[in-house]
């Protein structure tokens, strides 16, 4: 379904309205969609849609996946979380995974952004460059 510039508008109000205190409420965002759904607006499934989208990637922007070949010591650890929370904030949640397929080095996705520092990485870009 394509979403129009007004159903956008719509549903970035509503995101805004779902804050509390710069993070999102929960409750808020229960009680918009409820409200939404019953006075069904001209656009209303979009409007949803698009909310829904928003609220996702907000989600996902306060969320931090850590990948590292090995297990991290725990001074590290919380030094890459300290340093990833001055760029995107104190409400900043971390996931540390090992991924033995990395060889070594770490890799880090918040929202869309990644930092791929791994020797697979540095390996396949050397790869594809000869």
């Amino acid at each position: 379904m394509k979403v129009t510039k007004d159903a956008a508008r719509s549903a970035r109000q509503l995101l805004r309205l779902s804050h509390k205190d710069g993070t999102l409420d929960h409750d808020r965002i229960k009680e918009i969609t409820t409200k939404v759904s019953e006075a069904k607006p001209r656009g209303y499934l979009a409007i949803l849609q698009e909310f829904g989208r928003l609220v996702r990637l907000d989600v996902e922007q306060r969320q931090a996946v850590i990948e590292t070949a090995t297990e991290l010591g725990a001074q590290t650890g919380n030094a890459v979380i300290e340093d990833l929370r001055r760029k995107y904030g104190s409400t900043l949640t971390a996931e540390f995974k090992v991924n033995p397929d990395l060889l070594g080095g770490m890799r880090v996705k918040v929202g869309s952004d990644v930092w791929d520092g791994s020797v697979k990485a540095r390996l396949t870009e050397l790869k594809n460059k000869l």
